[in-house]
């Protein structure tokens, strides 16, 4: 592969995919400068997998991506696909390690680690790196004119924007990225928090506040399943959160957007049905008959939790003997363990999102190389572009991919 003839390539935004992006089209022999509006490029990669940076995903497929047209990722994912990622930074010094769910993290489980290599890779290649810039403006006549919000101007043949969403602001993104999209003629998808935690409504919540449980969690609208997670769940002051929740937070904003009513059905005891809960709580309350009913559940609850449940299962003396629990109670808290509902409200807010849902609208975008179809010689890359992943990598392989696809097209490199 080879460059067919040098390009000034400016790239707005120093994030994941505007690194790889600079560091892909200067290989291939572009002069490439980096506008990045933070003291330093990348700082968000920092806080990606809890500080370890899950950098990719062994089960990388379009399902686990979302937004209006989300088989685009097809073109960049086939061109710089998991074992190319690998292999880009284990060329860098990254050893990687695979854990549950195909979560891949480097070895040293610092995402430092990666921002280091990252940044010792730019410098050694000469990119021009300009911190402290923040794009005001774009314009193209003969070539592309951005102009900082201080005044300075930077000329460059290509641009690539990868100035990221809306999420976690306090990191760098602040949704700039759209309106120089909109500045060029492209379309944004409104964009919203994703991987998020959920406000619910419930009078219990003060209660609830941190009960952390392994347990099952849906998104119904409509009476209808839209989508089903397990694992560590948290219930909040403002409502629930943990891995399942941020997995599920997609879709129930999307369809509070359209209006409709959201809720989350919770189960507590996920591996068990109604029934054969209710015959366990049966031999449980029989077996400690004596026992005041609250007391009854130690061992089997989180002991927090004990006085809510049989409140909502309108049991108001809750020190009752356990013998003395009716049938129609005791079925209603076997019903409440694995089947509570609460109304969704809203989610968190932007600084609270790991990522961005909406951005650039990709029917603007040619999938093989990420150039606009309606500006020549500009590209777009990462979380912009109306592109979200699940949890698990699936966010920072498209960072990877579109990025890297974006410097090298921009580059003029065909592969």
């Amino acid at each position: 592969m080879s460059a067919l003839q040098n390009n000034n390539i400016l790239i707005i935004g120093g994030g994941a995919s505007g690194m790889i992006a600079a560091i892909a089209a200067k290989r291939a022999g572009a002069f490439v400068t980096i506008l990045e509006r933070n003291q330093r490029v990348g700082r968000k990669i920092l806080a990606t997998g809890n500080g370890r940076c899950n950098l990719t995903n062994t089960y990388i497929d379009v399902d686990r991506y979302h937004g209006k047209h989300p088989e685009f990722v097809y073109g960049p994912l086939n061109s710089f696909d998991y074992d190319a990622t690998i292999d880009f930074f284990e060329k860098l010094g990254i050893a990687h390690i695979v854990e549950d769910e195909g979560k891949v993290f480097p070895m040293s489980l610092q995402a430092s680690s990666v921002l280091d290599v990252l940044r010792y890779e730019l410098e050694d290649l000469g990119v021009n790196v300009v911190c402290e810039a923040e794009a005001a403006d774009i314009k193209k006549k003969d070539v592309f004119t951005v102009t900082l919000k201080d005044g300075r101007v930077f000329k460059g043949d290509k641009v690539i924007i990868a100035a990221g969403g809306k999420a976690s602001p306090d990191l760098g993104s602040n949704g700039s990225g759209y309106i120089l999209a909109e500045k060029l003629g492209h379309k944004i998808v409104n964009p919203f928090p994703a991987l998020v935690q959920l406000k619910l409504s419930s009078k219990y919540l003060k209660q609830l506040s941190g009960i952390k449980f392994e347990g099952a969690a849906e998104i119904l609208v409509k009476d209808k399943v839209i989508r089903r997670e397990e694992g560590e769940i948290l219930f909040t002051e403002y409502g629930i959160s943990g891995p399942p929740v941020l997995q599920l937070s997609r879709v129930a904003a999307e369809n509070l957007l359209k209006n409709d009513k959201v809720y989350i059905k919770v189960a507590i005891i996920k591996d068990m049905t109604k029934e054969a809960l209710d015959g366990i709580l049966l031999k449980r309350f029989q077996d400690g008959s004596n026992k005041p009913l609250s007391f009854n559940f130690v061992g089997f609850l989180n002991k927090k939790l004990v006085p809510v449940i049989l409140k909502e299962a309108g049991i108001d003396d809750i020190n009752k003997p356990a013998g003395s629990v009716s049938s129609q109670e005791r079925k209603k808290l076997a019903s409440i363990l694995t089947d509570w509902r609460f109304e969704v409200t809203g989610t968190n807010p932007w600084h609270s999102a790991q990522v961005t849902a909406g951005g650039v609208d990709v029917c603007g975008i040619d999938n093989k190389t990420m150039e606009s179809k309606i500006v020549p010689g500009l590209y777009f890359a990462g979380e912009v572009v109306d592109i979200d992943g699940d949890c698990g990598g699936y966010n920072l392989q498209w960072a990877w991919s579109s990025g890297y696809v974006a410097g090298m097209n921009a580059a003029n490199v065909k592969f």
